[in-house]
Formats: C-alpha cells, sequence, structure tokens
C-alpha cells in the first residue's frame, strides 16, 4: 500500500514584487495626505501662538487686580521672550518678570502682528490697573488692542482682541459677525 500524496507546502509571506506595490501605494497615500498635515500642523502652532498670548493678556490682568498694583503685558520682537508680564513700578527694582514666555514655547513660522487701537499704529504693550481695566501705558507708547496671527502654509488666520474692560478674546475674522461665536 503506498502512502498518499503530500500537497507541496507553499512559503507563507510576500513576494518581492508584493512589496515592492504596497510600497508604492504606502507613498502615493502619504504624499497625497502630507500637504494637509502640514497644513492642519501650521493651523496649529497659529492656535498655541493666540492661546499663549491670550494667556499671558489674562495673566497680566489677574495679577494687577490680585497685587492692587498696575502690571503691563508686553508683546515682544525679540528672540529672548514672546511676551512679559511684570509690574510697570516695581516694589523691588531687581525683582525677576512676574511671568514670560520663550519664544521657543511658540513656532518661528507664525507671522505676529501687534496693533492699537487704530489699527495703524505697531504696539506692544497693554497696562492694566487694579481693577482689571486697561488704562494708558506709563511710556506714553499707543496700547496693544488686536493682535493678528497667521502662517504660511496654513489656510487660517486668528486674532486676539483686548477690549476696554480688560478682556482678552480669540477670535477668527474670516467668519461673518452674527454667524459664529468665533467670529470677530
Amino acid at each position: 500500500m503506498s502512502t498518499p500524496a503530500q500537497p507541496v507546502a507553499r512559503a507563507a509571506g510576500f513576494t518581492l514584487v508584493e512589496l515592492m506595490v504596497s510600497i508604492v501605494v504606502v507613498a502615493i497615500l502619504m504624499g497625497l495626505g502630507m500637504p494637509s498635515f502640514m497644513q492642519s500642523l501650521r493651523n496649529a502652532e497659529i492656535r498655541n501662538a493666540a492661546d499663549a498670548i491670550t494667556n499671558g493678556l489674562q495673566r497680566a490682568r489677574a495679577e494687577a487686580v490680585s497685587r492692587n498694583a498696575n502690571v503691563f503685558f508686553k508683546l515682544s520682537t525679540s528672540t529672548s521672550s514672546s511676551w512679559t508680564v511684570d509690574y510697570v513700578t516695581k516694589p523691588v527694582s531687581t525683582d525677576p518678570a512676574i511671568d514670560a514666555r520663550l519664544s521657543t514655547e511658540g513656532s518661528s513660522n507664525v507671522t505676529i502682528t501687534a496693533l492699537a487701537a487704530d489699527l495703524a499704529t505697531a504696539a506692544t504693550t497693554a497696562t492694566f490697573n487694579n481693577l482689571g481695566q486697561v488704562v494708558v501705558n506709563a511710556d506714553g507708547t499707543s496700547t496693544l488692542n488686536r493682535v493678528n496671527l497667521s502662517s504660511t502654509g496654513g489656510n487660517q488666520s486668528l486674532r486676539v482682541t483686548l477690549g476696554a474692560g480688560g478682556n482678552a478674546k480669540v477670535c477668527d475674522p474670516s467668519l461673518v459677525v452674527n454667524s459664529s461665536p468665533r467670529a470677530c
């Protein structure tokens, strides 16, 4: 009696052709998705920068109220810090600033334009009194009223506005007023 023939076992796995086709398909899909991913990344950087500036303004306002003194928020154009919160008149002149954020926390891809209330004058400083209201800057410079943020490669622009009462708000200038609570 003879034994039945055993079926020939095929090697499990992929052939080189199947592997190359899979790699080409993945490369094509990544190539199609990369621009959208980069756009999302730039939009997130804009949002993070807007939130950081809003937080700085709110911190300055809160410090002015809690310390019962005039406190300023200064948006820096240097690379050492993106913003600083400090007393207008320090109790001890050698004390460090109340708070400061480094520019490395944000993104160098975001373009920031800071304007005064007339929307034509550049401004970098807002001063808050002990009631949390915006007052005239001690050095006589124009008061910061609006910060526009945009990025090359992003499809979104945001704006941080500062009301006379001291409230800071992030809004989207591309939206129609009364159609969305995010509109400016």
